[in-house]
């Protein structure tokens, strides 16, 4: 057996918590790739340094497995190194790459390759920016495809759009009001939203899946993150569309969904949020159209934890799966 099936064999997927994207057959390989980019990931090759595609290359955006598509870099680790290939400071950290021993040529190094379908990338070395880890993941372009900031979404590969908020000066919105399912797809094509991802958050740990939340122990809240741009939809806009989505006044409850769980929140990130949400609560309240008090908690956000990958986007991919919330007729005045 040779190592790349080895290492598919004992690299499971739940390790990486992410999709699949397995490696296709030889023949596939190689009627898809140039012959430079076969010998590279499948053969161990090196190009040549200086005269590849994405040494110099300095666009936002995403490196995937040429071979596979799987994510493995973000250019928000990428440094000039002046060894003319591409390096990077360390993999995507929700993803990784396996590393294993390489005495070929007479040298110890440490080999890089992708953990699922197992290309081969490059090396790394202990001379990298000490103050991002002293890594550098020297890898071929050869061995990468790049995907700009701009098509992340269309590949599906929105997730990552969230790594470059501060670049983009984009803001993000941490809303909890019952099963996120619906959440999200009410609020994922308002016109400003950049991306949406569900998960939970304000509980008393770093480190859930969705099983401990369900419990109604963890502390922990099902939320809907949008991240936005604030120059064309505003945090304000946000959370009166979130007071006509949901119901604010049942204390951990949305309908058919109990538990502390599904309790209406809204979490901050900050003192400009915090007064924010104040001010747009109150102001729902003033307006009378719930007819109750308004019971949503207006929390610190801590302890955000993505949920596992088949409940992004539910909805979408379950067109006819269950949700509790319907967009309202509420004019709540000023």
């Amino acid at each position: 057996m040779n190592w790349i099936a080895l290492l598919l064999l004992i690299t499971p997927l739940a390790q990486a918590g992410t999709e699949s994207y397995p490696r296709p057959t030889d023949a596939q390989l190689r009627a898809q790739l140039t012959p430079q980019q076969y010998q590279c990931t499948q053969e161990s090759g090196t190009e040549r340094p200086f005269d590849n595609a994405y040494w110099n290359l300095h666009d936002d955006g995403i490196y995937v497995d040429v071979v596979s598509g799987e994510p493995l870099f973000s250019s928000l680790d990428k440094f000039d190194s002046g060894s003319g290939w591409p390096s990077f400071t360390r993999p995507l950290p929700d993803q990784g790459v396996v590393q294993k021993p390489d005495r070929s040529h007479g040298m110890e190094r440490t080999e890089v390759r992708s953990r699922q379908a197992g290309s081969h990338l490059g090396h790394v070395f202990d001379d990298g920016p000490a103050a991002a880890g002293g890594k550098r993941f020297c890898i071929n372009s050869a061995s990468l495809r790049f995907v700009p900031v701009d098509k992340l979404r269309a590949e599906g590969l929105g997730r990552y759009l969230f790594l470059f908020q501060q670049k983009r000066h984009w803001q993000i919105a941490t809303l909890a009001g019952g099963c996120f399912w619906g959440m999200e797809n009410l609020l994922r094509e308002v016109p400003g939203v950049v991306e949406t991802q569900v998960g939970y958050a304000g509980g008393k740990t770093s480190s859930v899946h969705y099983e401990d939340v369900s419990r109604g122990d963890t502390g922990h809240a099902e939320v809907v993150q949008i991240l936005f741009d604030p120059r064309k939809l505003s945090y304000e806009a946000i959370l009166l569309r979130f007071f006509r989505m949901h119901d604010p006044t049942t204390l951990d409850r949305q309908e058919h969904d109990v538990g502390s769980q599904y309790r209406s929140a809204i979490f901050y990130r900050d003192a400009g949020q915090k007064r924010v949400a104040e001010q747009v609560k109150a102001r729902v309240e003033r307006s009378g159209k719930w007819g109750k008090p308004i019971v949503t908690r207006i929390e610190p956000e801590k302890n955000f934890v993505r949920a596992e990958d088949y409940h992004q986007k539910y909805l979408v991919k379950n067109p006819n799966g269950y949700s509790c919330h319907r967009l309202r007729d509420f004019d709540f005045g000023k």
